[in-house]
């Protein structure tokens, strides 16, 4: 910074790119609480100028002449005259109006949308139900080998954080029920509510609900991908029904394995409910098993484990379907495997909450 007289000489350095507007910026705030009314810019000395630079020069001087100061400018070039003179026609200070959307109409798109995603899943269904009735037809077409495989990752594969989180259930609604029964003296009764409630109701949901986490999400990265790379384009392209590939052995996988493992949640979750009632009421193990012997019937077990392929088959359906729906950009990988997921969740919840209607109104 310089004085001549009334007027002050600014004189620029090195670079004014794009790339270090920010500091020329933290620089020149100092500019407008200078008293000079008259400021001369001198750009002799600049080493590059950019489209960026100009721009941020523009707007630099804008904001000096609103505060009622003299902006002079020098040193500049012939491309760089021309270059200011180009982008000062249409530069422009106004801000854009914020554009104002109805609530009505954000309300209406979202429902829109969603109705969208139901014909899509409309069309999955009716190309599904296809595939069945040609596999039933021609059964060599079954993938044997993939079935196998997929019932190893989805189901073998989830024994323990299936075990873990039905002992802890277990455990959990053992000592709430403790804790309520106790106060009437009917603390043996534990047994039959830890045994029907997992046996019936939260062994199946936990279950669907580890599995919906953990399989729906994978169904749905993996297929996406495949999309992605356009390794179902090229199934197609080649004959081959990437339903018969990639969906039906994966629907058939975890039908075969959702039972078994809800199975193996219930005896999981009845074990952590036996150690609970054992170290809060005393209660042996012996005398909990002869007592679940006693009151929890097979037809528990049973309407319970006849859920499985029910939620199977959804969960196995929402995570392909939304594999099936990945475009073509990295980011939709993200967003599809989280509504696998949510979705799968949702309609096993309403599964479960239909079948409870049923039982009750069958008298089960």
């Amino acid at each position: 910074m310089q004085k001549r007289g009334a007027k002050s000489l600014l004189k620029c350095l090195k670079e004014w790119t794009i790339y270090t507007t920010a500091d020329i910026v933290r620089d020149f705030d100092s500019l407008e609480k200078m008293e000079d009314s008259h400021i001369e810019l001198d750009f002799h000395e600049v080493d590059s100028f950019d489209s960026g630079g100009i721009l941020l020069l523009i707007d630099l001087r804008h904001r000096l002449l609103e505060k009622g100061k003299v902006v002079e400018i020098s040193g500049l070039d012939e491309k760089q005259k021309k270059m200011l003179l180009l982008l000062e026609k249409s530069y422009s200070r106004e801000k854009l109006p914020r554009r104002y959307e109805n609530p009505l109409a954000r309300i209406g798109k979202i429902v829109v949308g969603e109705l969208l995603v139901v014909r899509e899943f409309a069309s999955f269904a009716g190309e599904l139900y296809i595939s069945f009735i040609r596999l039933l037809v021609h059964p060599c077409n079954f993938r044997l080998r993939e079935t196998a495989y997929h019932v190893e990752k989805s189901g073998f594969d989830a024994l323990f954080i299936i075990a873990l989180t039905s002992i802890l259930v277990g455990l959990v609604i053992a000592y709430q029920s403790i804790v309520q029964l106790a106060r009437f003296g009917a603390d043996i009764f534990v047994v039959d509510v830890t045994g029907i409630s997992i046996a019936r109701e939260l062994g199946p949901m936990i279950t669907a609900i580890v599995i919906a986490g953990r399989s729906a999400s994978s169904y749905a990265a993996e297929i996406g991908t495949m999309k992605l790379t356009e390794e179902i384009s090229a199934m197609r392209t080649m004959g081959f029904d990437p339903y018969f590939f990639l969906v039906i052995p994966r629907i058939v996988a975890l039908m075969i394995s959702m039972p078994l493992l809800i199975f193996f949640s219930d005896i999981m979750g009845i074990l952590g409910g036996m150690v609970a009632t054992n170290f809060q009421s005393g209660l042996t193990f012996e005398f909990f098993i002869n007592r679940i012997h006693e009151t929890l019937e097979v037809k528990q077990y049973i309407l319970g484990m006849i859920k499985g392929p029910f939620f199977a088959f959804i969960i196995a359906a929402t995570g392909s379907f939304h594999g099936f729906r990945v475009t073509a950009d990295t980011e939709s990988i993200g967003i599809e495997t989280t509504a696998s997921v949510v979705h799968a969740i949702f309609f096993v919840i309403a599964c479960d909450a239909l079948f409870s209607v049923i039982y009750t109104q069958f008298g089960l």
